[in-house]
């Protein structure tokens, strides 16, 4: 459930990172906006790692 947690945060970081960018023109927060992508994508990967292992042991 960590994960999730930070994951959340992470997408209400680009969220708000976006709307500057988008519309604001705001270029730093782009940058700062491909960055929380860029980290949401490597956690969603760890928690889908994490939920398959897990589901994958249960059976066993």
């Amino acid at each position: 459930m960590e994960k999730l947690a930070e994951l959340k945060a992470l997408v209400e970081t680009a969220e708000k990172e976006g709307a500057a960018f988008y519309e604001k023109n705001n270029k730093a927060a782009g940058t700062r906006l491909r960055n929380a992508l860029q980290q949401i994508k490597v956690l969603a990967t760890d928690l889908r790692k994490d939920v398959t292992e897990k589901k994958n042991t249960e059976k066993a």
